[in-house]
């Protein structure tokens, strides 16, 4: 079979089936404001939008030892977690080493 029309065939499959995929990737905008009664959106004004974001910049002050929520040191949060998955995967690729460093397909000389 030819070569060409192999692969500009497998070309057109792959573009299709990305494109029948990419419609349920779509991003919508978000709306400002609630959903009312009868389906109509809410009144939520950039003046009350302005208004809540002042309240939770107020409560984040009065309360400055809640932080922002994401714990970084903690073995749950972004350092810790990278610090437990950097030992167990070091240890792995460490033992690797190791082992690669001797056995029947070593090479002559290095150990």
């Amino acid at each position: 079979m030819n070569t060409k029309l192999l692969l500009t065939a497998s070309l057109v499959a792959v573009i299709f089936t990305a494109g029948y995929y990419a419609e349920n990737a779509v991003a919508f905008a978000q709306y400002m404001g609630n959903v009312g009664d009868s389906g109509e959106t809410g009144t939520y004004t950039l003046e009350e939008a302005l208004e809540l974001q002042r309240r939770r910049i107020e409560s984040a002050n009065a309360n400055p030892a809640s932080g922002s929520g994401t714990p970084y040191l903690d073995a749950g949060g972004v350092i810790g977690a990278a610090v437990i998955a950097g030992a167990v995967f070091g240890g792995i690729a460490g033992a690797f080493f190791i082992r690669g460093m001797s056995g029947k397909y070593a090479a002559m000389g290095r150990g």
